[in-house]
């Protein structure tokens, strides 16, 4: 099997698998390995993180969707019945934050919170803000197109999504260096193989951030304003308001998952565009080809590439025999890349119609920001292109060693 890389074992008769996941040359390149996955074995066992995984597009759609399984397991069973270990006193305050995420949360809660956001991320609520999210990359662009070179993450991809969110929610745009800092230890906590350091920085990192959101809950509580905090502090849903803990847990989310997985993106596309070779105007020509393109980037360099599920019940997939309680992985970014569904994935093909690609996920717990991401990824994008014209890569990108996220330490370009 010359095709499987020197790092990755399987074997196809247990469909075991064997992968250091802080390998650079895995999180440098995943989709190679995604590629042998789907060639010698979709569904496998991964010793290290000893759990089942699907790379099926079709297996993947439907699990997204599947009620048997969910994102909690403790509302149907107690941590003894299961033989699960108590909560560790060093994340504590991770956990505190973490207990309300429209992330974690299932059916009756998770309704009752979506409902109440959601109305605000509808893609006609969306665009609204888009001439905000025009003039702030033009603005980021004035800065460096001078200069004929920059580094893309910390000049640009940055600052629009955290900068775009905190708007959204109400919070002062001066905070951006701090929700990043604490944005970025917060999701160490989703890197496999994390350290012990991890959880610790993790766990200062939820504290400091949910004090934080606390004191914005006590000022618009007093003083309302036409922003995302003020609406969920004074709007019910049933006759119930949200609590304190639910507003911080949502805030927390909401601003997370609101920029980290854009700022990836941004770096992603540009560089995946750029090393594809087509050029530029063919791809931002008008909103059409603009939207494909975007919609490719997402499919084939996805940000976040696993979504983890619960069993809530007995249940047989694949062959494969689960249990309750017991815990399944979705690899999102390889379902991008099932050769079942897209012909030819390992290339950047902007024209392709085969289908949407499940990078935001599926199902309730479907990416309540992608209107948003996909806003601003299609402003972004054709602005930085049309702006500055020869654009190329000037060193070799530095992958992020985050993995189950994917994006760029750095991303150097000059024109």
């Amino acid at each position: 099997m010359t095709d499987i890389p020197d790092f990755l074992t399987i074997d196809t008769a247990t469909r075991h698998v064997s992968l250091d996941a802080r390998n650079p040359e895995f999180f440098g390149n995943p989709n190679a390995v995604y590629a042998a996955l789907h060639k010698h074995c979709p569904t496998f066992y991964w010793e290290e993180q000893k759990q089942w995984f699907f790379t099926g597009y079709d297996h993947v759609n439907a699990l997204l969707r599947d009620r048997r399984f969910g994102r909690q397991i403790l509302h149907v069973a107690s941590r003894e019945e299961l033989g699960l270990a108590e909560p560790q006193e060093h994340v504590k305050h991770f956990d505190a934050a973490e207990r309300h995420s429209l992330l974690e949360i299932e059916p009756p809660e998770h309704t009752r919170l979506r409902t109440l956001i959601n109305r605000a991320f509808v893609s006609r609520h969306v665009e609204i803000m888009k001439p905000e999210i025009e003039a702030l990359a033009n603005k980021l662009i004035d800065g460096f197109e001078k200069d004929g070179k920059t580094e893309l993450l910390a000049s640009f991809a940055d600052i629009i999504p955290v900068t775009m969110i905190a708007r959204m929610i109400g919070i002062p745009e001066e905070m951006g260096p701090k929700l990043l800092e604490w944005s970025h230890a917060y999701v160490g906590m989703y890197m496999f193989k994390r350290t012990t350091e991890d959880e610790h920085s993790a766990d200062r990192a939820a504290k400091e951030f949910a004090d934080y959101v606390r004191s914005i809950i006590r000022d618009r509580r007093e003083n309302p304003r036409d922003d995302l905090m003020s609406h969920m502090i004074h709007t019910e849903h049933k006759g119930q308001f949200l609590t304190d803990d639910e507003l911080v847990s949502t805030t927390i989310v909401l601003l997370n998952a609101g920029h980290e997985a854009t700022v990836h993106q941004i770096g992603n596309s540009v560089r995946v565009i750029l090393e594809s070779g087509v050029a530029p105007d063919t791809l931002f020509s008008d909103d059409k080809t603009t939207e494909r393109t975007v919609e490719e980037t997402l499919r084939i360099c996805a940000p976040v590439h696993i979504f983890q599920r619960w069993v809530l019940e007995p249940v047989e997939i694949d062959g494969v025999a689960f249990k309750r309680g017991d815990k399944v992985s979705l690899i999102l970014a390889a379902a991008n890349l099932d050769p079942q569904k897209f012909t030819d994935p390992l290339t950047f093909k902007p024209d392709r119609a085969e289908g949407a690609n499940l990078s935001f996920g599926a199902g309730i717990h479907f990416c309540i920001g992608a209107p948003l991401a996909r806003l601003e990824l299609n402003i972004a994008l054709p602005l930085l292109f049309a702006r500055l014209p020869g654009m190329k890569i000037a060193r070799k990108p530095e992958v992020k060693d985050v993995y189950h996220f994917h994006g760029l330490d750095r991303l150097d370009l000059v024109w």
